[in-house]
């Protein structure tokens, strides 16, 4: 039988940090308040002349170029954005186009933050129903395009990246470097997050996504061990979406990954929404955090107050 396998990881930030101090004098706010709030510090801002694609395509190549495989080795692109403004061509269309894929399928997934291990289960399905062998699964959004900058509560939040996988099949009679996901949401409680409008605009009920979070989340997470065949003490790292350092801390403490490496990212990217997940997996691997063949779990949340989580192998 044939599973799935991350073999490379790449991530890409434009160069124009945002500092607090900066946001200090755009909003009614300072880095005390922020800092204390949600531990972020800095953000990457994208320029008008850099669309998601681009930095989707970025990402995309770098972890190409560290798999050791060319463009037309392709044969499935997933992108998970929410930050999509045109409807067609998709992200994932574009994508291939920027780095000369040929032919492949194309999809784009918006599930918000959740969007990255939504498309990488959905990858790793592929892979065992025989309907790709080799997927490039990109998370990537432009939150700087849809904030509200005259409103403090969420305009200090969002940042601008992406992050990248190269999946590969492999054997089964490996360890699984993709384990099952664990996916749901609460879709009576979808308003707590929403980009809506004309132009569309980012806003959340703060209070109301930190309670399910801290509350809710440990033992679904929990789930996507068990299903894996782990115990949250065996994880060697956890990356959760990086919304908020009040809401990573407690929730990483409540799973019980006690020995576990915790992705702290939020810190310097801000919220990435789809790109925040690959994009600290990425940062944890590059300067050595965990190692290959270790088991990470991640776990996205957010918009539509939808979740999924899964145990990798780190490539």
């Amino acid at each position: 039988m044939i599973g799935s396998r991350i073999a490379a990881v790449g991530h890409y930030q434009p160069a124009r940090v945002l500092t607090n101090e900066e946001l200090a004098g755009m909003v009614d706010t300072s880095d005390e308040w922020i800092t204390s709030r949600v531990g972020i510090r800095t953000r990457h801002i994208a320029g008008p002349e850099e669309p998601v694609d681009e930095l989707a395509a970025h990402a995309a190549a770098k972890a190409l170029a560290a798999a050791g495989r060319t463009p037309t080795e392709i044969d499935l692109v997933l992108v998970a954005t929410s930050t999509a403004i045109d409807r067609s061509p998709n992200m994932a269309a574009r994508v291939a186009a920027r780095l000369g894929i040929p032919g492949p399928a194309a999809m784009d997934v918006n599930v918000v933050c959740a969007g990255f291990t939504h498309a990488l289960a959905t990858a790793d399905h592929a892979v065992r129903a025989g309907a790709a062998s080799r997927v490039l699964v990109i998370g990537a959004d432009k939150m700087s395009e849809v904030a509200d900058w005259t409103d403090r509560s969420t305009c200090v939040l969002v940042g601008d990246g992406a992050g990248a996988v190269v999946v590969e099949a492999a054997e089964t009679s490996e360890r699984p470097g993709i384990g099952p996901v664990l996916w749901g949401s609460v879709p009576e409680m979808g308003n707590a997050v929403r980009i809506e409008g004309t132009p569309p605009r980012f806003a959340q009920e703060g209070q109301s996504v930190y309670r399910w979070a801290t509350t809710k989340l440990p033992a679904i997470a929990r789930q996507a061990c068990e299903k894996a065949g782990l115990a949250p003490e065996e994880l060697a790292g956890v990356v959760l979406h990086q919304a908020n350092l009040r809401i990573i801390e407690p929730l990483a403490l409540k799973i019980g990954a006690v020995n576990a490496v915790v992705a702290r990212d939020v810190t310097e990217s801000g919220n990435t929404s789809a790109a925040s997940i690959p994009l600290a997996f990425a940062k944890l691997i590059e300067r050595g955090a965990v190692s290959s063949g270790d088991p990470v779990l991640l776990f996205g949340f957010g918009g539509n107050l939808s979740y999924a989580g899964q145990v990798v192998r780190c490539p």
